[in-house]
């Protein structure tokens, strides 16, 4: 099976539709409290953060992926598990579906705490030799205190999205149907495993670029479609195939 050709489906089944109403309910709370001006935080208390953080709990490895930044970046996550996940989930029916989506979430958020564990270990240590030479009297106040700012803001910010997630959903499909063509922009026709593989590469460069400024949990997007893909391989091991 290397090509989707849509028969009897749902349109949207019922994991989707279920999936996109939570996800639309969490942005909508997330908005009436901030501009009610709610001294409480939907982010602070189910957005990922790095266990280092005083903000984490465990439950927001799961809660993170009902989460979201933008009303574009909620838009973008249900097009695209509507787009690619309503095929999986009328394949492997709503059980196995759901399943492989928390997984993937879970997975892509282990994977992005180790990799902000890295980056947050260095900055820790940096921040405790700061420390200490303040304590010496080797640097200003003022100083000191714009520097553990933005240790503060490092430490506790939050990672939200259901990207991670939805990444493994994207690899899923293009590992099934890798010759389906998929519309860029409506008008683009391009293979799914050209478009799987091309994003792929472009989260990886720009992962391992690291550079300032990029807010995008890539390590998340990658573990996500990491874990997908691991775990549609083995389910599907006894399926021979060719993917070229």
């Amino acid at each position: 099976m290397t090509e989707f050709r849509p028969s009897r489906f749902e349109i949207l089944p019922v994991i989707i539709k279920n999936l996109v109403i939570i996800n639309g309910l969490f942005f909508l709370a997330q908005n009436s409290l901030s501009q009610t001006g709610s001294m409480f935080s939907l982010e602070d208390y189910f957005a990922l953060h790095a266990w280092q953080s005083q903000l984490f709990k465990p439950w927001q490895l799961l809660t993170h992926m009902f989460m979201h930044g933008s009303f574009w970046h909620l838009f973008g996550n249900m097009f695209a598990l509507w787009m690619f996940g309503s095929v999986l989930e009328n394949l492997w029916g709503s059980k196995r579906f759901l399943t492989f989506y928390i997984i993937c979430g879970l997975g892509a958020a282990l994977i992005h705490l180790l990799f902000l564990n890295y980056e947050i270990g260095g900055l820790m240590r940096d921040y405790s030799a700061l420390l200490n030479q303040h304590k010496e009297g080797e640097i200003s106040i003022s100083e000191f205190n714009r520097v553990t700012s933005y240790y503060n803001l490092k430490l506790n910010t939050a990672t939200l999205g259901a990207s991670g997630a939805v990444f493994g959903v994207l690899a899923a499909f293009v590992y099934l149907f890798p010759n389906t063509y998929i519309y860029l922009y409506f008008l683009v026709p391009i293979k799914a495993k050209w478009l799987g593989l091309g994003y792929f590469a472009f989260e990886v460069f720009y992962a391992l670029k690291n550079s300032a400024g990029d807010n995008v949990a890539r390590w998340a997007h990658i573990g996500g479609a990491i874990v997908g893909l691991i775990l549609v391989l083995t389910w599907n091991k006894t399926n021979r195939k060719s993917f070229f």
